[in-house]
């Protein structure tokens, strides 16, 4: 990406700017396009303040390089270099703020559009409210946000003097590192404008924890920030001296106030020197509690605070949760892309994993296997393969009667032996949660989401969902009835009664307890959706032998009739205002939908697996008033659907190209990360909004996790729409090309859900980074 680099300590020097020539360095050698626009002068606690009335002059700095094998320093110039092979910063004679400005609109236009704006490393703090509202670094990050720029201000704190260059070069390669998962992860919903990063410069920072941190409220104590002297001003580099060590390091740290007011007319000619009392911030951060940035820096933790543009704490501030960074090997380690490393089992020698993987289905099943092969080392693992008796569950109580049996369950839901797992919470998990309808089925979606926003206007789900009309119908007779209290459909439908097919709002109608695209239909009158009843009733009387039929059983019994609707079905719906017009791709213009698969760990965690799908409908995209009601190949996306249409003319596969890897689609790497991010926020939230608007109807425990295949809609704009939540994900759908991405996907569920739960110690591996943490909350049932 390219980077804009300004600070508040000017050009490089060793004594008041000693840091941000080496981080420049690490940018650049971490691939990142770098333009540097800098203060020509020291500008600490400036805030983003603009000199007013003054013309801004540039002068042009030639960083220090080695030429003819001969090391230069760096050389500043009134004139830019003639031509674009030498690396030249910009010194503005003005603030930082000002730098950023002039830095994003007149220079390194050549270089193009600028992603981000990194303000910093500052020399010293910039913790605790007292030290970031007067911060120039904060300023020029400030100046950034207000611009519309993802931007971060970056101060490295340290408690001496002695910079030990491995140190600073470790703390420029963490802060490369928390700067690309900050750009990485950044929030789709406005719910930060910039990030507050503190580095302290310690030995081994890089091992270090990286916290979500709040601001430390602090203030000034007793007396004046200032000392009464004679003559001359005094020293700024003896003042700054004073603010940017930690406590034992900073100088004269009472600071000589003034003494008590002299009684006499008039004013005294006084001079005034900077001289705040830093103890009162010091002792303000040792009297805190944990979770502020002062008290994590002073613990040698590195502390990154989202902040908004009107000071006031972005979302995840209070979390107190650490950031997930991506694993790098560290120089000169082996490379394990493609393969996970030796697994260690950490504390005495325990009893052999039980792991009882039978998920009946011959896609999915040897991919699970491996990856549980791949983390349990063959000597602690004792694997069971053997699919249960059909719709009966296992049962591990009569088998595993020692204190230690470790048990871990991959089956299908209905074999699950619940009852072991709940009876051994500290040594049996379970790839599934008992109760998650609130998730799982469409009008229970519908109204997880509803109560959310109500209690969370500003939440990404009220941008990311269109809100449904949940109703229930028992006949076709009574459809009427049944949307009394569905006013916004009710108006929708009688206005577009009047109005032109192509000019009315089209609405989608999905059965609540259905899955592989079955009972999709549109509608945008009471007339049409009024037919759409009709015919299910006419071709599917009602038959009370199938009333308690579930979907997963019904699937079980080899129910294939392709949209059949049983009764079960025909009694809960969804109506949700369809999205016109969507992202079209390729030559013949097709829809698409993106399916993402979801890791859902504990009481809670949440993982989303970078490498999606996108699965494209059979047919060129029609607008919904241009087909029949039963002709869904233009517009529904499902390939389930595409097979049983090509089983039925005889070619036996589904269309050509129906399913892709998302990372491949012909949309710009800008476009793909943009979408990406708004998946993993809305995700994110979807859980936790499950998790505490209907915690009777989602119930995450301890000892068990869930796969999900979460299916999204791209709109025209670029803006995603999450469609539905799939339990027990159909991974067929991926295709027999596509392998590799399921087979990854279960590695990193066992990475992350079956190794912590047993205790087992893995190795770093390249693929750690292809399980992205998107919420981590506790719901008080660890």
């Amino acid at each position: 990406m390219h980077i804009l680099v300004t600070n508040d300590d000017g050009p490089p020097s060793p004594d008041s700017s000693p840091y941000v020539h080496a981080l420049v360095d690490h940018l650049q050698k971490a691939g990142h396009t770098v333009s540097v626009c800098l203060p020509h002068t020291q500008r600490s606690w400036i805030g983003k303040a603009h000199m007013i009335g003054q013309t801004l002059k540039p002068s042009y700095y030639r960083p220090s390089a080695n030429i003819h094998g001969q090391d230069v320093e760096g050389t500043t110039h009134h004139r830019p270099w003639p031509t674009n092979d030498v690396d030249e910063w910009i010194l503005i004679d003005g603030t930082p703020a000002s730098c950023v400005q002039i830095g994003l609109h007149h220079f390194f236009q050549d270089k193009g559009p600028i992603d981000l704006v990194v303000s910093g490393p500052n020399y010293g703090r910039n913790t605790t409210s007292v030290f970031a509202l007067s911060s120039g670094t904060l300023g020029g990050a400030l100046e950034g946000a207000v611009c519309k720029r993802k931007s971060i201000a970056l101060s490295f704190a340290f408690f001496s003097r002695n910079h030990d260059p491995h140190i600073i070069d470790a703390a420029c390669r963490h802060s490369v590192r928390v700067i690309e998962a900050l750009y990485k992860q950044w929030p789709s919903d406005d719910s930060a404008d910039l990030y507050s990063v503190n580095v302290p410069l310690v030995e081994g920072v890089e091992g270090h924890k990286t916290l979500w941190t709040d601001v430390l409220q602090n203030y000034w104590r007793d007396g004046s920030c200032f000392q009464e002297i004679d003559g001359d001003a005094g020293d700024a580099t003896e003042e700054e001296a004073m603010i940017r060590e930690g406590p034992g390091g900073e100088a004269d740290p009472d600071g000589q106030r003034a003494g008590a007011p002299q009684t006499r007319r008039g004013h005294a000619h006084k001079h005034f020197k900077w001289a705040p009392r830093l103890t009162d911030v010091f002792k303000s951060v040792d009297e805190s509690e944990p979770g502020n940035d002062g008290r994590t820096v002073r613990e040698g933790n590195t502390s990154v605070t989202p902040l908004k543009a009107n000071f006031a704490l972005g979302n995840g501030a209070l979390s107190r949760k650490e950031l997930e960074l991506p694993i790098r090997p560290l120089s000169g380690a082996p490379t394990t892309q493609g393969m996970p490393l030796r697994t260690r089992q950490s504390g005495k020698s325990k009893a052999p994993i039980r792991a009882v993987v039978a998920y009946d289905d011959p896609y999915v099943q040897p991919l699970i296997v491996a990856a549980v092969k791949a983390f349990i080392p063959e000597a602690e693992l004792d694997l069971d393969t053997e699919m249960p008796p059909s719709a009966s569950a296992l049962s591990l109580g009569g088998t595993l009667s020692t204190p230690d049996s470790r048990v871990v369950q991959i089956t299908a839901y209905e074999s699950i032996d619940f009852e072991f797992a709940s009876s051994h919470p500290g040594s049996c998990l379970v790839n599934s949660y008992v109760i998650r309808k609130a998730l799982i089925r469409k009008h229970y979606l519908s109204t997880t989401v509803d109560h959310w926003v109500a209690k969370n206007p500003n939440s990404p789900l009220k941008r990311h969902v269109k809100r449904s009309e949940a109703f229930e119908v028992d006949y076709a007779e009574f459809l009427d009835d049944a949307l009394v209290e569905a006013f916004d459909l009710r108006e929708s439908l009688d206005r577009n009664g009047a109005m032109e097919r192509n000019e009315r709002a089209w609405w989608i109608l999905k059965p609540g307890m259905s899955d592989r695209g079955q009972g999709i239909r549109l509608f945008s009158t009471m007339e049409e959706l009024q037919d759409i009843f009709d015919e299910w009733e006419e071709d599917n009387p009602d038959d009370d032998d199938e009333e308690d039929v579930g979907v997963e059983q019904a699937r079980a019994a080899g129910d294939e009739r392709g949209d059949h609707i049983t009764t079960s079905h025909l009694r809960h719906f969804v109506a949700q205002p369809y999205i016109h017009p969507p992202l079209l791709l390729g030559s013949e213009r097709r829809k698409f939908h993106i399916r993402t698969y979801v890791l859902s760990q504990g009481s809670l965690t949440v993982h989303v697996y970078k490498h999606m799908l996108a699965l494209f409908a059979a047919k060129p995209y029609l607008p919904p008033w241009e087909h029949s009601p039963t002709d869904v190949d233009s517009f529904l996306t499902n390939t389930c659907l595409q097979q049983q249409s090509s089983s039925a003319d005889g070619k036996g596969a589904a269309s050509t190209n129906a399913v892709q890897r998302f990372w491949s689609l012909p949309l710009s790497a800008s476009t793909l990360e943009r979408i990406f991010s708004q998946i993993c926020t809305v995700t994110g939230e979807a859980f936790e909004a499950a998790a505490r608007a209907m915690p009777v109807h989602f119930q995450p425990l301890p000892n068990a996790f869930e796969v999900f295949g979460l299916d999204y809609m791209v709109d025209a704009d670029g803006s995603v729409w999450l469609l539905e939540v799939n339990a027990f994900p159909d991974f067929k759908q991926t295709g027999s090309d596509l392998t590799g991405i399921v087979g990854g996907f279960w590695r990193g569920v066992v990475r992350k859900a079956v190794v912590p739960f047993f205790h087992l110690e893995v190795e770093a591996n390249e693929e750690d980074g292809d399980m992205v943490l998107v919420r981590d909350i506790d719901l008080g049932r660890r």
